[in-house]
């Protein structure tokens, strides 16, 4: 994975039935490989998903690195949680917006590369815009 070639998955990607998670790996890649461009590993969107887990991203990145079987870690982590839980996560996780600071950042970030979309009010969304991917529209309830 090079991701000053190519973007990771997408945070609404599941990977052992999760979200963002697939991303995380990707980027986990890239950053053993020295090609991680932009992007940051273990950020806040990161550090959600490893603590739903309780995986250690130090650990994880260790196993990425020496090609280790980071498959079986992951199932290990995941197992623990309850099929309830793993869809409650994924749901709030993709649709919750976020608040503060990140708030702010999110919201700059979008009227910079889709003005025009004000339905888009959360993280995955956004990555998603930017990353050139389709982003249905939102309609309120």
């Amino acid at each position: 994975m090079d991701l000053t070639k190519e973007y990771p998955r997408s945070v609404h990607d599941t990977w052992h039935g999760i979200v963002q998670l697939g991303r995380t790996y990707d980027k986990a890649v890239a950053l053993a490989h020295g090609n991680i461009g932009e992007y940051h590993y273990n950020c806040p969107m990161d550090q959600k998903v490893f603590a739903f887990l309780g995986i250690d991203h130090e650990e994880f990145l260790d196993i990425v690195k020496k090609n280790g079987d980071i498959n079986s870690y992951v199932h290990d982590h995941v197992d623990k949680k309850s099929p309830a839980e793993l869809e409650k996560w994924n749901r709030e996780y993709v649709s919750t917006p976020p608040t503060g600071d990140s708030l702010n950042y999110m919201t700059e970030l979008r009227n910079q590369i889709a003005p025009d979309r004000d339905d888009v009010t959360t993280w995955p969304d956004v990555l998603d815009l930017d990353e050139k991917r389709s982003v249905p529209q939102r309609v309120a309830v």
